[in-house]
């Protein structure tokens, strides 16, 4: 329970002032102090909130599967023990990272910075690099066919309709 504690306190941390704070809320902050465009619309406002919103559920949903499912924290260089298939990512295999670029879609709704476009531009090519070239290599590497099984089934960036239940083969 300990450990379990502890790596809850460090997804937590990582989550506010690491990547995903950095990027959907310190950067943005930093670049738009969140004032939004005046006169907006309604409607804009909404969709922007509603993007935000349902972007910050996969990253907060992922501090607690990956300390009690996967044993671990979000943090890279402190890995899961276990590959977790569940909750979200159950319809994609990067659902805190979808997640990440809903936000920002959100944020471009409702800001309308050109810094933000920058920064949007940058965070997708740069998750593409890292998911690609760092973090796929890497799970291959430690979970083999648990893996390779689960990226045959769970699309990398655009969710399934349907969950995958772990029998589609």
């Amino acid at each position: 329970m300990q450990t379990q504690r502890r790596n809850a306190i460090v997804s937590i941390l990582f989550t506010l002032f690491g990547g995903p704070g950095i990027v959907v809320l310190w950067l943005p902050l930093w670049l738009t102090h969140f004032r939004t465009v005046p006169g907006e619309s309604v409607w804009m406002r909404a969709a922007g909130t509603a993007l935000i919103v349902l972007g910050l559920a996969p990253g907060l949903e992922s501090v607690r599967r990956f300390v009690t499912v996967g044993r671990g924290t979000l943090v890279p260089t402190s890995e899961t023990e276990r590959l977790v298939v569940s909750g979200f990512y159950r319809y994609v295999r990067n659902p805190m990272y979808v997640g990440v670029m809903a936000t920002l879609a959100g944020e471009l709704l409702l800001f309308r910075n050109r810094g933000l476009w920058i920064e949007a531009a940058l965070v997708l090519v740069g998750l593409n690099v890292f998911v690609r070239l760092y973090e796929e290599p890497s799970l291959a590497r430690r979970f083999g066919e648990e893996y390779a099984r689960f990226r045959r089934h769970v699309p990398r960036w655009w969710p399934r309709l349907h969950p995958w239940d772990g029998c589609d083969d």
